[in-house]
């Protein structure tokens, strides 16, 4: 896919973020905060960043290759799809209806183009992710693998063990993000369960770190990714802490567990679109 412009990115994202609101909203059901939290990075990753092709085949033989641990957020990819072409926007209207493609959570059930695993069971991700990589690796294809994590989900024991996996096996085409927006959805993971030093931890199980900032700025998290990808095929996996605030876009959202899985109301999606421009038309 031809890259874009930052501005032409930011455009996108505005588009994600409406399409978000509105098919949460429409079915009154679905998780706005961490979809809205993460649209730079799926914009970026699907506009700029992945070697993908939309016609969608299922091995992705010489493609970079995503996956989506916390699929929950299934929003955000579900638009992003759309918008890159793997199959209508029109399509859209159809979340988290009987017989749609787009359930909530990602499944290869409905054969919808761009899902290659079932997610949503947290801690599983990494380590199909993973296991992906390694088969690039055997069959000489020297394409990224990408993998997303929630922060809560750093909880799940399965992790740790793929990330120890990982660094012992050297997996230096990995490169995985850890959505660090220091919520969940019974509150500030502080509270839930501290994650500590993230960085520290992974570091200290043989991996690359760095840290993406303010992955709300389209601009820091185009760079980060392209860092990520500069420290990637040096032994070590990599992994990207990116610093992220729920809700980010809509100033009612920001900032709180409380939209992790709650629906606007008519009034306040009328609220929410008006902070966010349609650029690419609605659906």
């Amino acid at each position: 896919m031809e890259k874009k412009s930052t501005e032409q990115l930011q455009e996108i994202a505005s588009q994600v973020r409406r399409d978000i609101l509105r098919m949460v909203h429409q079915v009154q059901s679905g998780h706005p905060g961490a979809s809205l939290g993460c649209t730079e990075f799926f914009t970026a990753l699907y506009f700029d960043q992945m070697k993908h092709d939309n016609s969608f085949n299922m091995e992705g033989k010489n493609e970079d290759l995503f996956f989506l641990s916390n699929g929950h957020i299934s929003p955000v990819w579900y638009s992003v799809l759309s918008r890159s072409g793997y199959f209508p926007s029109s399509e859209l209207k159809t979340f988290r209806k009987i017989n749609s493609r787009l359930q909530g959570h990602p499944a290869t059930e409905e054969h919808l183009p761009g899902i290659r695993i079932a997610s949503g069971s947290l801690g599983q991700g990494l380590s199909v992710a993973i296991g992906a990589a390694q088969a690039k690796k055997i069959d000489g294809d020297d394409r990224f693998v990408y993998a997303l994590m929630g922060d809560g989900e750093q909880e799940e024991g399965q992790i740790w063990e793929a990330a120890m996996y990982a660094a012992h096996w050297k997996v230096d085409n990995l490169i995985a993000t850890i959505d660090l927006n220091r919520q969940q959805i019974d509150g500030p993971t502080e509270k839930i369960m501290d994650l500590i030093d993230l960085r520290a931890k992974y570091e200290s199980f043989g991996w690359t770190v760095i840290d993406t900032e303010n992955g709300n700025d389209m601009q820091s998290v185009v760079e980060g990714l392209e860092k990520a990808k500069s420290l990637a095929g040096k032994g070590k996996p990599v992994l990207n802490l990116l610093h992220t605030e729920m809700g980010f876009g809509v100033d009612f959202m920001v900032g709180t567990h409380k939209w992790h899985g709650i629906a606007p109301s008519d009034e306040q999606l009328a609220d929410a679109l008006a902070q966010l421009p349609e650029t690419l038309g609605d659906y």
